[in-house]
């Protein structure tokens, strides 16, 4: 009887011990354990790159950050899929730059005063400069390239997490490193960041070769773009504007129900602005809604830094109301993004859709393709692409005021 309680005592004992160590394997000799802890790996459905972190944190030579490891295995992972889909918009976001990125886009609005475009492989473009702004005394002008941001370049990066680590408090300094037109050797800029009001629309009334043509600029698609637009379009009518040019020129674009609101001031109730496919969510059609302008001369002036929401804009006007645009092709943005939260810390700034114009035409790595070539002349003493935009628009309030009186 006493064997039989000594026998069930032992494996009482070795289950407790087995259930122990079980939980925790670091207490094993050293070839027992990468044993266990690598059998364990392999059958427990962990995913591989889990595993082979495990094993760098256990085995490599030097001390490792397994958080670092993890982050450098996530950004490979999207590193793959931007050259398998040629997608130059999905970012891995560590928990430094997703508090950057928050906090850029939570309604921050201190940062050196300048629009951007895009980033390619010699740096990020400078779109627009607003006067008496840290930039504009900077001597920063349009066309320049941001090459660093406080000695780390920006190659690579999402065009986001720049505008976000250019952004910061009132008062502190960023250093950027700028090329005049892209060319030279990179000059280090030092900026005092402050408080930027950016005007989201402005507008004004030319009289041109016995015309009163109207200019509209639209600078950003955030909150109440769509009204603000609306406003100064009523503001240049009330004036007597015969027509209108809208300057979309280094517009990045932003909120897509703003692309929709801004499109309605065009484009009648009811027609397709934009549509939208992805794989994981409905296929999804914007119509313009409210009222609009009525049949009214308006030409759309575009350049390369015209992008995502401002082309959306541009093609709903050059498709549904036959809007002439002027300038040179746009960005072809063509997707969207949505940032997806991490547990870990973190996040994906993932593509995870497209967009299509009202003619189901995807823009996605072409653009839009104005009507009439118009490029910005280096040097020259006046905007040329704009002196194009308003010849256009004054041959299109021509044609108009001819339909009007039945003129051939």
């Amino acid at each position: 009887m006493k064997g039989a309680y000594l026998g069930l005592a032992t494996v009482i004992v070795g289950l407790l011990a087995g259930l122990w160590i079980g939980g925790h394997p670091e207490n094993l000799p050293d070839p027992v354990r990468d044993v266990f802890v690598e059998s364990s790996l392999a059958t427990s459905g962990g995913s591989l790159s889990d595993e082979a972190a495990g094993v760098i944190d256990r085995k490599y030579f030097r001390e490792t950050d397994p958080s670092e490891v993890q982050d450098a295995s996530i950004r490979g992972m999207i590193s793959r899929l931007r050259k398998q889909y040629d997608d130059r918009f999905s970012h891995f976001f560590d928990e430094k730059q997703l508090a950057s990125f928050n906090e850029s886009i939570d309604g921050s609005f201190s940062g050196v005063g300048m629009t951007v475009g895009s980033i390619n492989e010699r740096g990020l473009r400078v779109g627009f400069v607003f006067r008496n702004s840290p930039a504009a005394d900077a001597d920063i002008e349009s066309g320049d390239l941001i090459v660093t941001v406080d000695g780390d370049s920006v190659k690579g990066q999402s065009v986001d997490l720049v505008v976000a680590e250019i952004k910061g408090p009132e008062g502190t300094d960023v250093e950027l490193g700028v090329r005049r037109q892209g060319k030279g050797k990179p000059r280090p800029v030092n900026l005092t960041r402050r408080q930027i009001r950016v005007p989201v629309t402005s507008n004004r009334v030319e009289e041109i070769n016995g015309q009163s043509l109207g200019y509209v600029r639209l600078a950003t698609f955030s909150q109440g773009s769509g009204q603000a637009l609306a406003r100064a379009v009523d503001k240049v009518m009330e004036k007597g504007a015969e027509g209108l040019v809208l300057d979309l020129r280094a517009n990045g674009g932003g909120l897509l129900p703003e692309a929709v609101l801004t499109s309605s001031v065009f484009v009648p109730e009811g027609e397709v602005v934009v549509e939208t496919k992805s794989r994981t969510a409905p296929d999804e059609m914007f119509r313009a809604i409210g009222g609009d302008i009525g049949e009214y001369p308006v030409t759309v002036l575009v350049n390369r830094d015209t992008a995502s929401a401002a082309e959306i804009l541009a093609a709903a006007l050059q498709t549904n109301v036959d809007a002439p645009v002027v300038g040179t092709r746009t960005f072809g943005k063509g997707v969207f993004q949505q940032v997806i939260n991490l547990e870990g810390g973190g996040a994906l700034d993932l593509t995870v859709g497209e967009f299509f114009t009202a003619d189901g035409v995807s823009l996605a790595g072409k653009g839009l393709e104005p009507d009439v070539l118009a490029r910005l002349k280096q040097d020259a003493e006046s905007d040329t692409q704009l002196d194009r935009a308003f010849q256009v628009l004054g041959d299109e309030v021509d044609a108009a005021q001819a339909a009007d009186s039945g003129s051939p």
